[in-house]
């Protein structure tokens, strides 16, 4: 008798890393068989990703390539899954968060009739532009859903506001949460490691405070990143302060920062890091800089304040909750609420001692449990 068939999309790293609790969890499910199937949106950093929690695709795509556009890269994806569907025929899919990949293999699906569960859903920003185009995205995605796993409550309302039915939202908390704390347990538990994966970023000066920089949204390129360049320079002045910032490989994030930060005194420019390596910076981190979403709701499980390079995000539960603070694209904005939290201890204590509202660690296990009971 054949067994029930998911599969699971991914494209990019933080996909990876926010879905293999969900892939580890299912295939401990000897009545479903789980199929693991990569677009290589973000190929190299992916296969970096899985490889930390012994995982790797069983359907490969490799349909991106180099600066292809959102119209080509969503085409290539389309007719990439049109035959991984018609020669598998999973009895439902699942897919996470707002990337491309996404809402293509969204879909696809739709076209070929296979229900789409959305992990991750419900997060709203509320504006089509910010962030762009993953605000577009994920609302798409949404309605091609029938089965809904929202973080938390705030995400559930969104998309019940939208006409989504109650039976088909189920909170359980962010699968990132997940993933950080088995990462960090790892990281606590084994000295080797730690010294290992140090060497991915190199000897810190410890006398010195850290700023943990991350930088690659669409709506910052151009004028957003010449003004985190700018701010970068001006903070890297302090004497009690080191700058590391991995820096994407995407060119419209790469040239801008190469060309306006390298050789600057007390600033490190650093190729991305795998997964591992980067929780060992967050955990070292007094202060992290970023636009990244997913960053919004690991590092306040780490106890580190965030300021969010944005001005809107779509989890405004850690903005509520005082854990993490926008501060825009505006130089001396960024400059003033880092000094802040840098000169303040008592203003980084209430950051770093706010609640985490995304996750006890046990949201793949409750996604697991939904899934099973709606395919057995």
């Amino acid at each position: 008798m054949r067994k029930p068939v998911l599969m699971i999309t991914i494209g990019t790293r933080p996909e990876a890393i926010k879905m293999a609790p969900v892939v580890l969890a299912l295939r401990a499910e000897p009545r479903i068989e789980t199929v693991l199937c990569s677009t290589g949106q973000h190929r190299e950093m992916l296969a970096q990703a899985l490889q930390i929690f012994g995982l790797k695709p069983d359907i490969d795509l490799a349909v991106m390539q180099t600066a292809q556009t959102l119209t080509a890269a969503t085409t290539a994806v389309l007719n990439g899954l049109d035959q991984v569907f018609l020669t598998k025929r999973p009895d439902r899919l699942i897919v996470h968060g707002d990337t491309l990949t996404t809402f293509s293999a969204s879909l696809s699906a739709f076209y070929h009739h296979i229900p789409v569960a959305h992990v991750e859903a419900g997060l709203r920003t509320g504006r089509m532009d910010a962030p762009w185009p993953e605000e577009g995205n994920r609302r798409l995605t949404s309605v091609l859903t029938n089965l809904h796993f929202a973080p938390t409550e705030q995400a559930k309302e969104n998309l019940l506001r939208e006409g989504v039915l109650a039976d088909q939202i189920h909170v359980t908390g962010n699968t990132v949460i997940d993933a950080l704390l088995a990462v960090s347990r790892k990281l606590d538990t084994d000295s080797a490691l730690e010294s290992s994966v140090q060497g991915s970023y190199g000897k810190l000066d410890d006398t010195k405070k850290l700023v943990l920089v991350t930088g690659h949204r669409r709506e910052n390129f151009g004028e957003g990143f010449r003004n985190l360049c700018l701010a970068l320079k001006t903070l890297a002045q302090r004497s009690d302060v080191e700058i590391v910032y991995p820096v994407h490989l995407n060119p419209s994030v790469r040239d801008v920062v190469s060309r306006e930060l390298a050789d600057t005194p007390n600033i490190r420019l650093i190729s991305p890091l795998d997964y591992l390596p980067f929780v060992s910076l967050m955990k070292k981190a007094s202060v992290i800089l970023t636009d990244s979403g997913g960053i919004q709701e690991e590092a306040p499980s780490l106890g580190k304040p965030v300021l969010v390079m944005r001005e809107v995000t779509e989890r405004p539960e850690a903005v509520r909750m005082g854990c993490v603070r926008l501060v825009g694209t505006d130089a001396r904005k960024i400059v003033g609420e880092v000094s802040r939290l840098l000169d303040d201890p008592e203003a980084a204590s209430q950051m770093s001692r706010a609640q985490n509202p995304y996750g006890d660690g046990f949201a793949a296990t409750r996604i697991k449990d939904v899934l099973t009971k709606s395919l057995l």
